[in-house]
Order: C-alpha cells, then structure tokens, then sequence
C-alpha cells in the first residue's frame, strides 16, 4: 500500500506516522506539508508545500497513492468562523478533490472530533463546520472516505503536542489517561491506536464511515 500522509508535524500526524513507518505492507509513504520532517526512512519522502488550497505544481507526485491519512487540524479557540472555515474546510476539501481526481481508487481518512455536528446546524461553530467538511468529504468519488472522530487522545512512544500547555497537561495527567483508555474507551484512545486503526480501515473497511473513539479502540 503507497500513502499519502497531510500533518505529519501534528501529535496525531506523528503517531500515524510512526505507524505507517513500522507497518510492513505500508511500501511508500509521502508526506506533504510546510515543514521539513526530523525523520528519514528509505520509504518515506516528503514534499513542502505552501499553498493546501492549489496543488496545480505538484500534481503529478502525488498519483499512484492508495490512501490518504488526512491529519491537518487547527484549534478553534479564539478564532472567528470565516477564518475557521478556510483552515478546516477549504484546505481539506482543496487536497480530497484534487486527490480523489489523480486517485480515484483511494481511500482517504478524515482526522475530525468527537461532538461533530453532521446537521450543520448546531450551536458550537467549530462542529458545524466539522460536519460540513464530514459531508462533504463523504460525497467525493473516492473508493472509500473514513471520518476518525476521536475524544481524547494519549500520546505514546514520545510523541509531543506541539502547543506547550497542552504538552505540560499530557505529561502530568498521563496515569489518568492511560487507565481511561482501558476503563472507559468511548472518552479515550491513544496516537498507536489512531494510526494502526486508519491502516487497518484503508487496508480491509469498516461497516461505518464514520468511527468514534470506541471504533477506533476495536480496530
């Protein structure tokens, strides 16, 4: 299986990153993003890109792929609606569509959250706009499209969020997070989880599009 991979530099691009490196049936991975990786495999190239609304210029590398983890995200918090839409929606949809043209066999995979709003109508901006982009997304002519809607994340085997407070919170409420993920799996999951799960939906399916922490625990 040759992947593409968006948000390698993220807490969950690093994890199904690192998934994807340790899978021997993953031949070729590509990682597009802005910033240079701090990892070098023999299968895995990058390219760095600027513009995720145009990929005119590098169309032709990224063809041949049979899926895409999509793990490009940005927090809502303080940040207006319009704004939120274009970092969300119109950077996800402007790779799926030209992916699904170049591959039209692939099978893409969604990072969005728990408390998605699939209405489009709810209350919370950050969810309604997530729903949107779940739809939508849904509605491409790809082989298959996943929504991964995961609650909490644990990061494992080093992996660090990239926003210092949130790391400092990882760090002292790991024990918490580590028992959550065994009691309660619907509230908890871990970046090992997450990435082994997306290689396993591309490779074999699921009977749902759209999966929530338990699904993702399962696979």
């Amino acid at each position: 299986m040759k992947v593409i991979l968006f948000g390698a530099t993220g807490m969950v691009g690093q994890g199904v990153l690192r998934e994807c490196l340790l899978d021997p049936g993953i031949e070729s991975m590509l990682a597009v993003g802005r910033n240079p990786l701090r990892e070098q495999r023999p299968k895995l190239r990058e390219i760095l890109h600027n513009d995720f609304t145009d990929y005119t210029d590098i169309e032709p590398q990224l063809t041949g792929y049979d899926a895409c983890f999509f793990c490009l995200g940005v927090s809502s918090v303080g940040m207006d609606e319009e704004r939120y839409r274009h970092l969300t929606y119109d950077v996800t949809l402007a790779a799926a569509k030209t992916l699904s043209r170049l591959n039209p066999q692939m099978v893409f995979v969604y990072v969005t959250g728990r408390g998605t709003d699939s209405t489009e109508h709810g209350r919370l901006m950050w969810a309604r706009v997530k729903g949107k982009t779940e739809n939508d997304l849904l509605k491409l002519p790809f082989k298959a499209a996943y929504m991964f809607r995961p609650a909490g994340i644990q990061p494992l085997h080093g992996i660090r969020s990239k926003t210092a407070w949130v790391q400092a919170i990882y760090v002292g409420a790991a024990p918490l997070l580590s028992l959550l993920n065994r009691v309660a799996p619907a509230c908890m999951t871990t970046t090992e989880q997450v990435g082994r799960a997306m290689i396993k939906v591309a490779r074999e399916g699921y009977p749902k599009a759209v999966l929530e922490s338990e699904d993702i625990n399962r696979l």
